[in-house]
Parts: C-alpha cells; structure tokens; sequence
C-alpha cells in the first residue's frame, strides 16, 4: 500500500513538472502584468496571477516561488525590452555620441508612456522610491552598461568627450532618469516633443569634446 502510494505521488509529480515546464515564462508574466494594471503591485498575489494565466497554482510556484520574483522577472522583461527597443532606435545615427543622445531620449519616452510604468507611478509611488533615493535597480544597471558601451564607443570615435566612464554614465543615467520620472506631470504645461528635444540638446552639450 505505501509504495502505492509512493509511486501515484510520484507520478503526479513528475505529471505537475511536465505541465510546469509546458508553461511559457511569457503566459506567467502577461498574468502577472494584466495583474499589476488590474490591482497595483501590492495588491497582486501569485494565486491571482495563476488564476488568471489559467494554470495551478502549483504551476507557478514551481517556476517563481514569490510575488516578487515573478514581479522582478516581469519588470525585467518589459523595461529590458523598452531598452533594446531605444537602442535599435539609435543605431542608425553615425556617431557613437548621436546614438546615445538619440536611444537614450527614445528610452525616455518610451518608458514615461508605458502603461505598467505608469501604474506603478500612480498605484505604488513608494515601491519606486527606494530606486531613487537608496540604491539603483537592475533595470538602472542594465541601462547604465548600455550607455557605458556608447560612452566607450564615442572616446574611440572621438565623438564624446573624454571623461571618467563610471562618472559620466551615472550622470546620464541621473539626468535620463529623473525626466524619465517626471515627463508626465512635466508635460502639463508644455509640449512634449519640445521637451524631448531640449533633453537630447542638454545630452549633446554635455557630451560633445
């Protein structure tokens, strides 16, 4: 009767591991995102998010153990993707200098107008805070190895002025950020694509040899 019993627990384990491993990364985040536009970060439970990517709640605890690391996963993915996005934007122009200036204020953009950005703004303005004021996120690390590779791009070409890497990509990252945070409400009273454009002048100046 007890290996039985072992053997059927077995067997429906290994059956939950195999419709786990049928389940795509991307079905569990666009849960978890349709989650966070829904009811805020806070609010979001992995139960909900299995409920609503239509799998067992078994299912994804096997692939992310917590709200925060699918949480982190899904941030990942969609800020990650924002950037590549912004990146391929500037990779036409012909200097390292001008794809900087031209991906970064794409990134911007893009970021300030993305709805899960925004919801999080708006929703939980206080889990964004500690990325501000304590320590940089995942995302900022991503975004300032980018502008790094730029940076030494353009003291190679001779089209970005010489200075400290680490020192002049935190800047960037700074100033990038905090339009970033505050386009929208920045935006109220004046126009955006005039704004943006000042951003890309302010970038160039302080760049240019």
């Amino acid at each position: 009767m007890s290996t039985k019993r072992h053997t059927s627990s077995a067997l429906a384990d290994t059956r939950t591991r195999q419709a786990a491993a049928r389940v795509a990364d991307d079905v569990l985040l666009d849960a978890a995102r349709l989650c966070v536009l829904a009811v805020g970060v806070r609010r979001t439970t992995l139960a909900e998010i299995a409920r609503t990517a239509s799998v067992s709640r078994m299912t994804l605890y096997r692939r992310f153990p917590d709200v925060r690391s699918v949480l982190t996963a899904l941030m990942t993915r969609e800020f990650g993707g924002l950037m590549r996005e912004a990146s391929a934007e500037g990779m036409v122009m012909p200097t390292a200098r001008d794809r900087l200036v031209i991906s970064t204020s794409a990134a911007v953009g893009a970021l300030s107008a993305n709805e899960l950005f925004r919801t999080l703004l708006d929703v939980d303005p206080e889990l964004v805070l500690p990325y501000i004021v304590k320590r940089l996120g995942a995302t900022q690390r991503l975004a300032e190895s980018v502008i790094l590779a730029l940076l030494a791009a353009g003291h190679a070409d001779g089209s970005i002025r010489t200075a400290e890497p680490a020192a002049q990509a935190r800047s960037i990252l700074l100033v990038a950020q905090s339009f970033a945070f505050s386009l929208r409400s920045a935006t109220a009273d004046v126009d955006e694509a005039t704004l943006l454009d000042e951003f890309r002048h302010v970038l160039d100046a302080t760049l240019r040899p």
